[in-house]
């Protein structure tokens, strides 16, 4: 019989023992596999998002955080102004401010107006109706659409607080809902709608005119190159690419992710490798006799070795293989409440696969499961056959 059955038949007949190994690899195989797809999903999936959405530049005042910087100034003209660079294929102004909708008997609902300018494609999917064409109509979020009780072709009162208004109220104004829409950059604390730059102008009373938060940029094929020349056209702006962005978060916040990741790895593999030892370590010490015996018959060092890795192997394949399913659903659920936080779009997530996870874990885990071996593997190679038969009979 060769060493992987022979290894079967010893999990086998201590089923509690091959359980217990079992089930705790699965469960520190899941949390490092979680903490494989941590470690780069916040950048892979804001990386896919920011190019998702079709542009690959994007051009602010003097600040990277457009929501809360310095605007824009003139903000159709210096579009205008960034769409005739050659490199450049369409460009879109964007500017957020705070509208409320009163409702009977409750306090008012606030979301954010995203007004529009320019040739590029609006910065949301329109799901239902139609998209705005002309100034005076919005597309609204779903679950905004759902928390007013308005559908598409509704006539809809909004108040806007624009930012750059001291006033507190401003009159409302009538919307035509033309569509609900999903907006990608949506936070995951805030409603949304959208429509465009002249709508929300008069929305404001006409106190904040032509001012953008930022200008979203299509490029006609190298960003970096359609960057340069807009930050050449532009020098009082700044102009960064979408890896430019990523390679801000990389170098900021994103590093206590890498962090946790790193040192959780780290716990996750020390507690996998104990486990592992002290079962392995256990089974072999209640067969001493019995590997003593079997050395005796003729069976060789290293083949009795081998039993003892093939029983690592099965232990840790097994539980790994568990561990898949179980870590994309504990995945799933930590991505859910890390989405919470605010200030973090819904379609951002922290827990990403990709292949090269996945062949890490694999990695791991099968040098895990050569590590644990390593001690009680010494001690059946070091084995003394005749003292040990010796203590078996006299026991």
């Amino acid at each position: 019989m060769t060493a992987l059955p022979f290894a079967w038949r010893s999990l086998v007949r201590q089923p509690a023992r091959a359980t217990l190994g079992i089930l705790g690899v699965a469960a520190v195989g899941a949390l490092l596999f979680d903490m494989l797809l941590l470690s780069q999903g916040l950048l892979i999936s804001m990386r896919d998002l920011l190019n998702r959405t079709g542009y690959d530049v994007r051009v602010t005042a003097t600040t990277d955080l457009p929501r809360s910087g310095p605007r824009i100034a003139n903000a159709t003209a210096v579009t205008q102004a960034i769409a005739a660079v050659p490199t450049v294929r369409s460009a879109l102004a964007i500017r957020f401010d705070e509208a409320r909708f009163q409702r009977h008997g409750q306090a008012p609902l606030v979301a954010t107006f995203e007004g529009t300018a320019g040739t590029a494609a609006h910065p949301w999917n329109v799901t239902r109706g139609r998209d705005v064409m002309t100034d005076g109509e919005i597309v609204i979020a779903a679950q905004l659409a759902r928390e007013l009780g308005v559908d598409a072709g509704a006539i809809l009162p909004i108040r806007v607080s624009c930012r750059d208004d001291q006033r507190e109220a401003l009159p409302p104004f009538n919307a035509i809902v033309a569509g609900i829409a999903d907006f990608p950059f949506e936070l995951g604390d805030e409603e949304t709608l959208g429509g465009s730059l002249a709508t929300l102008d008069t929305a404001c009373s006409g106190n904040v005119h032509d001012a953008a938060d930022m200008i979203l940029v299509v490029s006609s094929g190298d960003p970096d190159a359609t960057a340069a020349a807009v930050r050449t056209a532009r020098p009082e702006l700044r102009v960064a690419t979408n890896e430019q962005m990523v390679g801000r978060v990389q170098q900021g916040g994103f590093t206590y992710f890498q962090q946790i990741s790193t040192v959780l790895t780290t716990v996750t593999l020390a507690f996998a490798v104990l486990l592992i030892t002290v079962l392995l370590t256990v089974s072999v010490n209640q067969r001493l006799g019995e590997i003593a015996a079997l050395r005796a018959l003729g069976l060789s060092r290293a083949r009795m070795v081998a039993d003892v890795l093939s029983e690592s192997t099965l232990i840790v394949g097994i539980g790994g293989l568990l561990s898949l399913p179980l870590g994309f659903a504990l995945a799933t659920w930590l991505d859910l409440i890390l989405k919470r936080m605010p200030g973090i779009p819904t379609q951002l997530h922290f827990f990403v696969y990709r292949p090269s996870a996945l062949g890490l874990h694999v990695a791991l885990m099968v040098v895990t499961a050569l590590v644990a071996a390593l001690y009680p593997m010494r001690i059946v190679a070091t084995l003394p056959i005749a003292e040990t038969l010796r203590a078996e009979v006299i026991d």
